[in-house]
């Protein structure tokens, strides 16, 4: 069962000091190339955060989220009791060494409330050892959620990419169809041209010249390996856990086939198959891209 490395996973795990909101985003990539898209995770976790994404995605670009939404009694900032009681002694005593009138203590009160370095600017840590396996668990959740839409995407991607072989494998079938024709039009052209010479060959030596000539214009081992190429295509996705490297040499050995077979063609019938082959293996190309 192959996967695609497009996914998208979600998990929820709720703290003491509010919501913690996971999510993992991936699309193709040659290596595993993890992202971490928050300020959240602790540096003594990254590493292994990476890792146990690593293990489980294994390749892709990997996007990592981390959303948090504090409870309200959490979010409070804490007012710093000595600092509001130091400024409010100061404010009360330069107002009374100048003689300034003021609307009462509750009024300096207030104004020293309002100072912005009274309000505790301390940032506490949201994920911490102690709440760490909790964390951990909605990460483990997350990836499953990522594998499970990937398997569902890989699906797709199987049924289209192996629908695409046999549509080539009934091309060259086709092809077929045409060898008789070809042959004989090769044929009668050589034939023509000696006749417009108005020479009169040796037929001993026109002959042989001839069987070589169709003998290079010949595609039964490219057909057989093209045929050989596709059925290892087909046994590799169904056998490799993660054939999507593997796939991409495959396609480059089709499409060899495919292109001397159009160099030897040498018939319009012929080239119009082996661009259908060619525009079948180019969608199984940007297809596998995406496969794991």
């Amino acid at each position: 069962m192959i996967k695609s490395m497009t996914g998208y996973g979600k998990a929820e795990v709720s703290l003491s000091t509010g919501k913690l909101t996971i999510e993992i985003r991936t699309l193709n990539g040659k290596n595993a190339d993890i992202n971490l898209k928050t300020s959240l995770v602790p540096k003594d976790k990254e590493i292994m955060l990476r890792r146990k994404i690593s293990d489980v995605l294994k390749r892709g670009t990997i996007d990592f989220y981390v959303n948090f939404e504090p409870v309200p009694s959490a979010s409070a900032r804490l007012i710093n009791r000595d600092l509001v009681s130091g400024y409010y002694r100061q404010a009360v005593d330069i107002a009374r060494s100048l003689g300034v009138e003021t609307g009462g203590s509750c009024d300096i009160f207030n104004t020293v409330l309002r100072f912005p370095d009274v309000l505790d600017s301390k940032k506490e840590e949201i994920i911490t050892d102690e709440n760490w396996p909790e964390v951990e668990s909605a990460v483990e959740r997350a990836l499953a959620s990522v594998n499970e839409y990937r398997i569902a995407e890989g699906a797709v991607l199987y049924k289209d990419v192996t629908s695409r072989v046999r549509n080539i494998l009934e091309y060259e079938d086709q092809l077929e169809g045409f060898e008789k024709e070809r042959l004989d039009s090769v044929k009668e052209k050589l034939s023509k041209g000696i006749e417009d010479l108005k020479i009169q060959p040796d037929q001993s030596r026109f002959e042989q010249e001839m069987i070589y000539y169709i003998e290079k214009l010949d595609i039964n081992e490219e057909k057989v390996r093209l045929r050989q190429h596709c059925k290892y295509f087909i046994d590799t996705i169904d056998t490799d856990e993660y054939p999507g490297k593997k796939l991409g040499f495959i396609i480059q050995e089709m499409g060899r086939e495919i292109n001397t077979t159009g160099s030897k063609a040498n018939h319009a019938g012929m080239q119009k198959l082996v661009v259908k082959m060619k525009d079948e293996l180019e969608k199984i190309r940007e297809q596998s891209m995406n496969i794991l």
